[in-house]
């Protein structure tokens, strides 16, 4: 096509065939209307295979009844889609985040990228906007690019280009962005955000993921100074320590003076701080997620997330016992990634209970069927609302007295009881 050219997204989607494969753009970056118009051919397709990672927009492609029309197939499972892989209507694939994109090259060729970009500049170039992570890969490989072409897609800096004659087909949209607007943060993410922030010192390089607890962490390092930033999400939290002074990036001894992730998602202000602001970079997160290529920032401190731990460190972070729930992301290659830092910190952080405070996070065993996504040999610092437990060199026993210890208070004899049943203590 030409920088000029554009079409209707019914016409853009119209090549599309029976029993091909499709990536769908991620994060923010989802292509809705392009998604709409492909759904729309339903009727006169069948078993074409859909591709993505986490995504903010609707999936009506998942719906039971499209399911001899559409198989969806999940890198990381979202809400959006959640419901469909539990009942088998849709594949999960587990996999590191790092590893995607090599996939659409050696494993899984690509016949179609849906993606949105920004409009192209005087000399034809688009960018992917706030989503490189498996996008920049998906467009290195795939067949036929149809894009979604959107003003109000911020204009990013990094493994971010696309140039329009690269492109099968165009679409004028303008859409607003799906925003991710911050909840409040309660109590017991503050404790864990403050036992958090302890840890880290001026200076060091932070990896931080979505939720109560990464926007805790990052409210309580306000009066740090010259942290920097490797991360495959970038929230809103980061502006604000960019605009108070405490993150600037300058004593990163990688990629000095530049703010590195994979994708941006949150509000219409953290998508005006990215538009063309070269402090951001945004690449593939067969870059940022290579736990080689994470290890080389000094002063590493990744904080991830779990579902349940058991108390000799088997962390469950994708799943509800058999029930497939998100997905193994980056955890393992940040985790991994920072514990060959130079200073580094991998900690893994979560509420000391769930369901209202009726059950523990913390566990004899985890749940029958349960994944287990960081193994107890990659384990080194667990995080609660009662503090931090230092598991790295630690025998089972010393193992499951550190993690009793910050277990909720009301759980801790029960817990005890089962350690000792389990000759772990």
């Amino acid at each position: 096509m030409t920088g000029s050219t554009t079409v209707s997204a019914a016409q853009a989607v119209v090549g599309i065939q029976s029993g091909q494969r499709v990536f769908i753009g991620s994060g923010a970056a989802e292509p809705g209307t392009l998604v709409t118009a492909l759904t729309a051919r339903a009727p006169e397709l069948r078993d074409v295979s859909l591709l993505h990672i986490l995504t903010l927009g609707a999936a009506p492609y998942a719906a039971p009844e499209m399911a001899d029309h559409f198989r969806h197939t999940a890198f990381f499972i979202g809400p959006n889609v959640r419901q469909a892989v539990q009942d088998g209507r849709a594949d999960f694939v587990p996999i590191f985040l790092s590893e995607i994109p090599a996939l659409f090259e050696r494993r899984m060729p690509l016949d179609w990228a849906l993606v949105q970009v920004s409009p192209p500049d005087r000399h034809g170039w688009c960018t992917v906007g706030v989503s490189a992570d498996v996008v920049a890969g998906a467009l290195r490989h795939a067949r036929h690019v149809v894009a979604e072409l959107n003003p109000a897609m911020p204009r990013t800096h990094g493994d971010t280009l696309i140039h329009v004659s690269r492109l099968h087909a165009a679409v004028q949209v303008q859409t607003a962005l799906p925003e991710l607007n911050p909840e409040p943060i309660d109590d017991v993410s503050a404790a864990i955000g403050r036992h958090i922030a302890g840890m880290v010192d001026d200076g060091d390089c932070l990896q931080l993921g979505i939720g109560n607890i990464p926007n805790a962490v990052l409210r309580e390092l306000r009066s740090h100074r010259n942290l920097g930033l490797h991360t495959e999400m970038m929230s809103d939290g980061i502006v604000d320590l960019v605009e108070c002074g405490a993150l600037n990036c300058a004593r990163k001894n990688y990629r000095n003076g530049k703010a590195i992730c994979s994708f941006v998602m949150g509000t219409r202000r953290l998508y005006d701080f990215v538009d063309d602001n070269p402090f951001v970079n945004l690449l593939g997160s067969d870059f940022v997620n290579d736990p080689a290529i994470i290890s080389r920032n000094d002063n590493l401190v990744a904080v991830n997330s779990a579902l349940q731990i058991d108390l000799t460190g088997q962390v469950n972070a994708d799943s509800v016992g058999v029930r497939p729930y998100s997905g193994i992301g980056g955890q393992v290659d940040f985790i991994r990634g920072a514990a060959r830092s130079n200073g580094g910190k991998p900690i893994i952080a979560l509420p000391s209970t769930a369901r209202g405070g009726t059950v523990s996070r913390i566990v004899p065993t985890l749940l029958e069927g349960a994944g287990v996504v960081t193994s107890r040999g990659d384990v080194r610092f667990v995080v609660t609302e009662y503090g931090v437990a230092d598991l790295y060199a630690k025998g089972l026993r010393q193992r499951a007295r550190a993690l009793l210890n910050i277990a909720h208070p009301k759980f801790r004899p029960e817990l005890e009881h089962r350690a000792k049943e389990l000759n772990l203590l």
